[in-house]
C-alpha cells in the first residue's frame, strides 16, 4: 500500500493509519500533541475578569462573591452615600418635628397631662393628630427619597466594579443623583402594583371582620376568619411574583438610562424565564442581610452588659433626673445608634448589590453583554 491520504500512510488526515501521528496526536491512546476535544484534555480558557465577577454567566457563588467583593472595594463610596442620604433624611424629619412642636406644642399638656377627671377635648387632640400625620408623611417621603438614592447608587457602583474601574464619591453621587427621578418612579410604581393584591386582601378582610362583628361573633360567622387567611394565601404570592418581576427595574433605569415605565418593562423582559432563580438568590441575599443585622444587634446587647458601657452609672442617685439617666447610658446609646446605622446600611445595600449583579448576569445570558463589557474594560475611563 502506498502512503497517501485516507486511513494509511503519512498523509492521512488522522495520521499514519487510524492511530498514527496525525494532527490530533498519536491516536486516541498515543502520547502526541494535545487534541482540542479528544483524549488530549484541552479546556477553554477562563473568561476574563477585569472586575469583581468573571464576564460569563454566573452561578450563585459568583453572584454572592461579586457582591462581597464590591462591598470590600467600594465600601467607602457606598456607605458614604448611604450615610449622607440617611443623615439628611433624619435631619429633615427632626426639623419637621421641631416645626410641628412649635405649632401645636401648647396642646400637648392638655392631652397628655390634663387636670384630674377631665378628659382631653377634641379641639386639643385634632391639631396633634394633624401634626403627627404631617410629620409621619414627610418622614415616609424622606425615607423613600433616601432609599431611591441608595437604589440608584448601587447600579452606578456595580458598573465600575464589573469593569474593575476605580470610583470616587463625587462621580458616584453625580451619576446616581441624575437618575433619582427615574429610580423613584420605578420604586413607587412597582410598589403600588405589588400593593394592589394586598390592598384587595385588606379590604376583603376588613369586610369579613365587619360582617363578623355585625353578627355579634356568632358561631354562624366563624367560618369567615379562615376565609380571610385563605385570601392572604391567595393574594400574597401574586404580590411576591410582581415584586420579583420588577426587581431589576432600578438597575435598568440607571445603567440603560430608562424611564420608569420602560425600566419596568425591561425588568419584566429580563426576569422572564428566570423568575425562580432571581427569587431564590434575592431571597437568600435578604435573609443573609437580616441575619447579619440580628447578629450585630445581639453583639451590642452583649456589650451593653459590661459595666464600662454605662458611663457614670455608679454616680446616679436614687432618684435621677432624665439628664442624669441619659449621661449614665450615653455610651450604650451611642453604640446602639451606631449598630442600628450599620444594620440599616447592610440590609439596604447588600441585597441591592445582588440584584444588580443578577441584572448583569441576565444580560450576559440573554444579550451576550460579556462581549461589550470586555470591550469597555479595555478602554480607559474618561476623565
Amino acid at each position: 500500500m502506498t502512503q497517501g491520504t485516507g486511513w494509511g500512510g503519512d498523509g492521512g488526515p488522522y495520521g499514519n493509519g487510524p492511530y498514527g501521528n496525525g494532527p490530533y496526536g498519536n491516536g486516541p491512546y498515543g502520547n502526541g500533541p494535545q487534541g482540542p476535544y479528544g483524549w488530549g484534555g484541552w479546556t477553554p480558557p477562563p473568561p476574563p475578569k477585569p472586575g469583581v465577577i468573571p464576564l460569563a454567566p454566573l452561578d450563585l457563588g459568583g453572584i454572592l462573591g461579586g457582591a462581597f467583593a464590591t462591598l470590600g472595594r467600594y465600601w467607602k463610596q457606598l456607605f458614604g452615600v448611604a450615610l449622607t442620604v440617611y443623615g439628611a433624611a433624619m435631619l429633615a424629619v427632626a426639623a419637621a418635628a421641631a416645626v410641628a412642636y412649635g405649632a401645636v406644642g401648647d396642646h400637648l399638656p392638655k392631652v397628655f397631662d390634663p387636670p384630674y377627671e377631665v378628659d382631653p377635648s377634641w379641639t386639643d387632640i385634632r391639631p396633634l393628630l394633624i401634626a403627627f400625620g404631617c410629620v409621619w408623611a414627610f418622614g415616609m417621603l424622606a425615607l423613600l427619597a433616601a432609599t431611591a438614592m441608595i437604589q440608584a447608587t448601587c447600579p452606578a457602583i456595580v458598573q465600575d466594579a464589573v469593569l474593575g474601574r476605580p470610583a470616587t464619591f463625587g462621580a458616584i453621587w453625580r451619576r446616581a443623583s441624575a437618575r433619582i427621578p427615574a429610580v423613584l418612579g420605578t420604586v413607587v410604581i412597582s410598589a403600588l402594583i405589588s400593593l394592589v393584591p394586598m390592598v384587595l386582601l385588606l379590604a376583603g378582610f376588613g369586610a369579613i371582620l365587619f360582617t363578623y362583628v355585625a353578627l355579634d361573633g356568632s358561631g354562624a360567622a366563624t367560618w369567615l376568619i379562615p376565609l380571610g387567611f385563605l385570601g392572604a394565601l391567595a393574594f400574597a404570592p401574586l404580590a411576591v411574583w410582581l415584586w420579583v418581576r420588577f426587581s431589576l427595574a432600578p438597575a435598568a433605569a440607571v445603567v440603560e438610562s430608562q424611564g420608569p415605565l420602560a425600566a419596568l418593562r425591561r425588568s419584566a423582559d429580563l426576569v422572564r424565564g428566570a423568575w425562580w432563580r432571581i427569587f431564590g438568590i434575592s431571597l437568600l441575599a435578604y435573609v443573609m442581610a437580616a441575619v447579619t443585622s440580628m447578629v450585630i444587634q445581639q453583639l451590642v446587647n452583649v456589650v451593653g452588659l459590661f459595666p464600662g458601657m454605662m458611663i457614670g452609672a455608679s454616680d446616679v442617685d436614687g432618684d435621677p433626673t432624665a439628664a442624669q439617666l441619659l449621661v449614665a447610658v450615653g455610651g450604650y446609646l451611642l453604640l446602639v445608634l451606631f449598630s442600628q446605622l450599620i444594620s440599616q446600611l447592610i440590609t439596604t445595600t447588600f441585597p441591592q448589590l445582588v440584584l444588580n449583579l443578577l441584572y448583569m448576569d441576565q444580560r450576559i445570558r440573554k444579550e451576550n453583554l460579556a462581549a461589550a463589557l470586555i470591550e469597555a474594560a479595555a478602554v480607559p475611563p474618561a476623565r
